[in-house]
């Protein structure tokens, strides 16, 4: 076991070397928690982060979305991500620090290992070790466990906490895995984290849950580093009448397909959207389904497009149709997904067209952390107004007509939690589903169905985060996560909206995919490397 601790510490130190010039996408999501009596610990409020993390020396990170008033100090951003001085004040890095055990010190000299026992994490056999620093090490020292694979010996998931914490600071708990996406080396990809206690008597100082999901790794640097692999195709003459000139009708839209393919193009490169992948295809199938049984006949195909991103969002840019994964893993059945992309189809057909601007190349150049104050889509009210009663319409010529009593249970559940959360309903490109804590999409279809009742265990209006799509972190491809049914015991398992643990099913690189088997919490499945 010597000699398997010597070789995990030379593993760690060989994935900081080869990952250091990486500047992935991190994103952290937190519910603060409060006790409901008939539901257990359920959301108060949230915050949501969003940025690129240089992974080099300091593991610093820009911000997409920029928090106010939050600390400039880098010392004070690693300290865990709370701040007690003056006021609770939630640190995204803080969140995003545990990708490494420890980034300068992880050896022998500051920390005591001890074995504990071989263990299983899905497909892989693990040797588990506890790992304390000594009392020479200094402060802010990982306390905890490490899985380390049995086959090159690296280490495939972290959890616990640093200590001792410095004064005014406090660490949080946290549950990191890592995923073997490329040969020999397992990559940071999930944190979630948790703190409160909700024991009769305990009175909380925080309670959280928190996600924090790391992906575009192999995101391309700004720059000409693949001017090699350039190719340059010479255009071939046509005279054909055909190939004339376009009609003025023709230029608009072949202007508006320019702007449509170079936002398309930007987001993908910026590691906000995922690849044409088969996630897409499922979208484009209840597209599809809308548009043939309502005789919609347009002069270019409808796009769908899958946002990274957690918040509930979507939008439209040309004929394309984007959507967030946040927003498809909570949605509860087909006929809910087919409401929300109704309404960005009604924008189509009725040609409340976006984004022309961007066939302008000039407008895209802009870095990946300032894309929110570059792009964006939203409709006036009264577009937005237009498209909810055609989206109704579709709907109801449409193979979902039946079934839009769920579409209204949907709306009741994300109404009733929509005050709590704020962050998760904060669109950044696109319009609201709700504003000031009122569910506005859709409102005509709110009234449908039966009454929300937690009661019920057979009525599952919403879903928790993380359960219908799984990304790719290195390649950032999309799927859907393939889990069997889960039975519901009592009203706390549904979770609507909620934030769970990680237990990504682990598997090495190039090892069939096909058996995926459900999460203990509904949390996403692990992309096992393509």
């Amino acid at each position: 076991m010597d000699q398997v601790v010597d070789r995990f510490i030379e593993r760690e130190h060989a994935l900081m070397k080869a990952l250091s010039s990486r500047t992935p996408v991190v994103e952290t999501y937190l519910q603060n928690l409060s006790a409901d009596a008939q539901l257990g610990p359920v959301p108060s409020d949230d915050h949501y982060f969003l940025g690129r993390m240089d992974m080099g020396e300091t593991v610093d990170r820009k911000d997409y979305l920029k928090e106010k008033d939050q600390e400039k100090s880098m010392q004070t951003r690693l300290m865990g991500g709370f701040n007690k001085l003056f006021k609770v004040q939630y640190q995204p890095l803080g969140f995003s620090w545990m990708v490494y055990a420890d980034r300068t010190d992880f050896d022998r000299a500051h920390y005591d290992f001890h074995y504990v026992r071989r263990e299983f994490l899905g497909d892989v056999r693990c040797l588990v070790f506890d790992v304390t620093p000594k009392k020479t090490a200094g402060k802010g020292r990982f306390l905890g466990r490490v899985w380390v694979e049995d086959q090159e010996f690296n280490i495939v998931r972290l959890n616990g906490t640093y200590a001792p914490a410095p004064r005014n600071s406090y660490f949080f708990h946290m549950d990191s895995w890592r995923l073997n996406l490329i040969p020999g080396y397992w990559v940071p990809a999930y944190i979630y984290s948790e703190e409160g206690d909700f024991s009769a008597g305990v009175k909380n100082k925080t309670a959280f849950k928190a996600q924090t999901r790391i992906w575009g790794y192999d995101l391309k640097k700004e720059g000409g580093n693949d001017e090699l692999t350039q190719i340059r195709v010479d255009s071939v003459k046509d005279e054909t009448a055909t190939m004339q000139d376009a009609s003025p009708l023709q230029a608009e839209r072949q202007w508006q397909q320019q702007a449509e393919d170079n936002v398309i193009e930007r987001l993908t490169r910026a590691g906000l959207l995922a690849p044409e992948g088969d996630v897409d295809h499922i979208l484009q199938t209840v597209v599809n389904n809308l548009e043939v049984t309502n005789n919609i006949d347009l002069p270019r195909p409808v796009r769908t497009r899958v946002l990274l991103t957690a918040p509930l969002e979507t939008f439209s840019v040309g004929n394309t149709i984007v959507i967030s994964r946040g927003l498809i893993d909570v949605l509860p059945d087909e006929a809910s997904l087919a409401a929300v992309l109704s309404h960005e189809l009604a924008h189509i057909v009725l040609g409340h067209n976006l984004g022309s601007k961007f066939a302008f190349n000039d407008r895209m150049l802009f870095s990946d952390d300032s894309t929110y104050n570059n792009l964006g889509f939203k409709h006036i009210p009264e577009e937005e107004t237009a498209a909810d009663k055609k989206a109704v319409d579709l709907l109801n010529n449409s193979p979902y007509a039946q079934k839009l009593d769920n579409v209204g249970l949907f709306l009741k559940a994300l109404q009733t939690r929509a005050s709590q959360l704020n962050a998760l309903l904060t669109t950044h490109l696109g319009n609201p589903l709700a504003q000031n804590g009122t569910v506005t999409r859709l409102s005509a279809l709110a009234t449908h169905g039966p009454a929300l009742d937690n009661t019920k265990l057979d009525q599952v209006a919403a879903l928790p985060l993380g359960g219908r799509v799984k990304i790719n972190p290195w390649d950032d491809k999309a799927e859907m996560v393939k889990t069997a049914p889960v039975a519901i015991t009592s009203a706390r398992d549904k979770m609507p909206f909620e934030v769970t643990p990680f237990y990504p099913r682990l598997a090495r690189w190039g090892a069939s995919t096909t058996a995926s088997p459900a999460p203990a919490t509904s949390a996403a499945n692990s992309p096992t490397g393509n």
